[in-house]
């Protein structure tokens, strides 16, 4: 089976209302659809997205240009392709646009091996286990007011999950005020965890995180940039309560480092920044041998492949922005998310509404 072309499609997917995070407001997402085709009728499909259509024609034209080392090759040479694109991008730089138009191939080509094999991703994988714990990750914006946080906790409280994230970024006193509503509104039994969004200095960080351990976090999220892995492995050695970090490093390369520095307890790849499945794996092995537990950034449809096949996936973040995108729907049982036995991903573009963004 051998690649035959492959297509991308620029989306513009909208957000019902903007919210609000350390990152500045978010209005909506510049969605590059990925359609690998192989001479065998078989495709592949996967996603990559910028911020509020920033750069989204840059995205693009990277999966454009590195289609070309694909292309009339073996579909199931899949490291092949990762090892020569790889070296292909040294010119460019091993981050950034380069590596998210690996992914972008890197997991189309999962897919489409998924397909032709008839299995899901995560037993050509090696299977680890068929449901994850999730946490509900699409809401508790800095633009909420306490009160709406209160009531929209509560109601993630309602509808089954066990475990939801809220974002910090107004300020010591007000981030510690609006946490200690949250966590008096949903109560001990709720796991709750913290966002910074890279908006903290070192001393920032370690006084608000020393005001957060009150109120028994999961984890605390992204307290420094993403750059500062030294002054994160400080962080985290004088809090008690557990760093999470990640979802902006690339590669194993980047991930070593956070693991021979500890500057995190939970690492948090992103499909798209880390390198595809391909990588993703790599680093949650990695993470493995460290006795790290991972968990998901984002893409929830296709990060649950992934935590699937490792035994150290700790949660799948549920952040719905692109699942409309599908046909298919995540399907969960109590505070876990099982995992599709559907072939590849599990989950296929909804072309009806799919064509409705391009009207």
């Amino acid at each position: 089976m051998k690649v035959s072309r492959i297509e991308t499609r620029p989306v513009l997917v909208p957000l019902d209302q903007p919210i609000g995070s350390a990152l500045g407001e978010i209005a909506g997402f510049g969605c590059i659809l990925v359609t690998l085709r192989t001479d065998a009728g078989i495709t592949g499909e996967n996603l990559i997205f910028t911020l509020n259509n920033r750069r989204t024609r840059v995205l693009r034209q990277m999966v454009d240009e590195l289609a070309d080392l694909v292309v009339g090759r073996d579909a199931g040479h899949i490291a092949n392709f990762w090892a020569r694109a790889w070296k292909d991008i040294n010119f460019l730089g091993h981050k950034g646009v380069p590596v998210a138009g690996i992914s972008a191939i890197d997991g189309a080509l999962w897919d489409a091996l998924g397909k032709a094999t008839g299995q899901p991703i995560y037993r050509l994988l090696g299977g680890a286990q068929n449901r994850v714990p999730v946490y509900h990750s699409g809401g508790l914006w800095l633009s909420r007011s306490t009160a709406e946080l209160v009531a929209e906790a509560e109601s993630f409280a309602a509808q089954g999950f066990t475990a939801m994230k809220m974002r910090l970024g107004l300020g010591a006193a007000a981030d510690l005020a609006r946490v200690r509503a949250v966590r008096q509104a949903i109560g001990p039994g709720i796991r709750l965890m913290a966002d910074a969004n890279q908006g903290l200095n070192e001393a920032e960080a370690i006084r608000l995180g020393r005001g957060l351990e009150e109120f028994d976090l999961t984890w605390f999220e992204e307290p420094l940039p993403a750059w500062d892995l030294e002054g994160l492995a400080r962080v985290s050695a004088a809090l008690d309560t557990p760093i999470a970090s990640g979802e902006t490093e690339y590669t194993r390369y980047g991930f070593r480092r956070m693991l021979e520095l500890r500057s995190a307890d939970i690492l948090m790849p992103d499909l798209q920044r880390v390198g595809g499945v391909s990588e993703f794996i790599r680093v949650g092995h990695m993470a493995e041998s460290y006795d790290v537990p991972v968990s998901s950034h984002l893409f929830p449809e296709t990060s649950l492949q992934l935590l699937g096949a490792l035994s150290n996936a700790r949660f799948l973040e549920y952040m719905p922005w692109f699942s409309r995108l599908y046909r298919e729907r995540l399907e969960f049982a109590g505070d876990q998310v099982l995992v599709p036995e559907r072939p590849g991903w599990g989950f296929t573009f909804d072309e009806g509404y799919i064509a409705h963004l391009q009207d």
